[in-house]
């Protein structure tokens, strides 16, 4: 092989990764954003043995992440569980994470994915309260949810 003919394309592979290294280091490419978490809601319950709280999630990284749980300290335990369709009815079940895709969001809602709060305090409506969501990548979150009737929690 000629030598001067392998040297402009040997230069141009040396610069596009000079170009690349670069960009991942001070670009922050590949590397992920904490996800941002907002809009929460916690029914109130009529019963005190269980209610699910729900929230907006906010991935402005170009890193997918994923929701594996919470932690709220009032309440005994708070499950990620999905609701699951069967013909005319429909039960939940445990969910081992909700996926949060790169530059998305991604709603909780009675109808999908959404926090079980295992006996919650009794909470009026118009309270917050504070919960810590768990991800996979990311750093844990602190996020504040309103108290809201059943029936009002896409509101």
């Amino acid at each position: 092989m000629n030598r001067a003919a392998a040297l402009p394309p040997a230069a141009a592979a040396t610069a596009a990764l000079a170009l690349l290294c670069g960009w991942a280091s001070f670009g922050r490419a590949g590397r992920p954003e904490p996800v941002a978490a907002g809009e929460g809601r916690i029914l109130v319950s009529a019963t005190g043995t269980a209610t699910a709280a729900f929230f907006v999630l906010r991935n402005a990284g170009d890193v997918p992440d994923e929701l594996t749980g919470a932690s709220w300290g009032p309440a005994g335990r708070v499950v990620l569980k999905r609701h699951v369709h069967r013909g005319a009815t429909g039960s939940w079940e445990p969910a081992a994470g909700l996926p949060v895709p790169a530059r998305a969001e991604v709603r909780m809602s009675p109808e999908g994915v959404d926090l079980l709060v295992v006996r919650p305090p009794a909470l009026r409506a118009g309270e917050q309260v504070e919960f810590t969501l768990h991800f996979r990548r990311g750093p844990d979150v602190r996020v504040r949810a309103v108290a809201v009737p059943p029936g009002s929690a896409g509101r």
